[in-house]
């Protein structure tokens, strides 16, 4: 396989900076691969990294990454609002030009069985690299954190796709998959009502009887001093980010409440930017990075910059 790829590993530390920066370092000083975005966030105590480039380059990387995990967070004391089971929660593979979900699943199911022979991580295959289909959902994989899968490990059930069933004694547990491009969406309401984000998010999620593909839960951010409704929405073309905007918006409006602004954790697919630039009615004679800050405009995005876009973000980081 020679195409590219996108991984997004999710590692259990996101308040000792010391320790995201050596993770990051760890991948930066892996040849071929290409560090293009890290996140953490104290509240949830979670880093979130995206890095792409020819598949071996970035296997290579994401083992040195864990490496440093293996040896850096202590899953026995690790807490945050973010469900998680090891000190690399998850990492997934998403194939971007010239490799295919195939290969993906096929590179999610070889990294499994790596990491657990040469870190003795019981790892789940989740997405569409899952081998059963009550393992498809990463939320089902996590059932219980890190506290229960410890506990309950040993059950048939819960045994894992590779390696022993027992938690490392200080990684945990991680979850392997492949999947379309995701996209980590938050949105800070101008409210201190945790109660009110959980509601809402269980309305516009999709096991809640609202929009498909789309994964949401309410969480309190303690630097802001606000509730958030934080989204996954695992295909853009299904459901797009305007559309769960809008829903928040209305949904929080009804009981006199404002979006605050709205955040992107990672990167998000240039087209998903355009979505909602054609939504507002953006003008087509702007150029491509004019839209794309309308768009962000639109939805009150934190931070924005037109790198956040994936395919940009790629380019400048592979023209050095």
């Amino acid at each position: 396989m020679t195409g590219l790829v996108e991984s997004v590993p999710n590692f259990s530390e996101g308040r000792r900076l010391h320790v995201v920066d050596r993770i990051a370092a760890a991948i930066e000083g892996t040849p071929g691969a290409y560090l293009l975005d890290r996140t953490s966030d104290a509240s949830h105590n979670r880093s979130v990294l995206t890095l792409a480039g020819e598949s071996g380059a970035v296997v290579e990387a994401l083992e040195r990454a864990i490496v440093v995990a293996v040896v850096e967070i202590d899953m026995n004391v690790q807490r945050g609002e973010h469900p998680r089971i090891g000190a690399t929660d998850v990492v997934p593979f998403v194939p971007l030009a010239g490799s295919s979900m195939a290969d993906c699943v096929a590179l999610a199911r070889s990294f499994g069985a790596r990491v657990a022979n040469r870190f003795g991580i019981p790892v789940y295959l989740y997405a569409e690299a899952a081998a059963t289909p009550d393992r498809v959902k990463l939320a089902d994989v996590r059932r219980g954190q890190y506290e229960g899968l410890r506990d309950e490990i040993g059950a048939p059930e819960r045994k894992p796709d590779f390696g022993a069933a027992r938690m490392h004694p200080t990684a945990g547990a991680l979850a392997v998959g492949a999947r379309p491009f995701l996209i980590a969406y938050n949105i800070n309401l101008e409210s201190r009502d945790v109660d009110l984000a959980k509601r809402i998010a269980r309305k516009i999620r999709e096991s809640g009887g609202g929009f498909p593909k789309v994964q949401a839960n309410g969480f309190w951010i303690e630097e802001l001093g606000l509730a958030q409704v934080s989204m996954n929405l695992l295909d853009f073309r299904t459901t797009s980010i305007w559309q769960v905007w809008e829903a928040v918006r209305d949904e929080a409006a009804a009981e006199g409440v404002r979006p605050y602004e709205s955040e992107l954790i990672g990167l998000a697919p240039i087209d998903s930017f355009l979505d909602v630039a054609d939504h507002v009615r953006v003008s087509q004679d702007l150029s491509q990075t004019e839209r794309l800050a309308k768009a962000a405009e639109w939805l009150r995005l934190r931070d924005f910059s037109p790198l956040q876009a994936l395919e940009l973000r790629l380019e400048a980081a592979r023209q050095g």
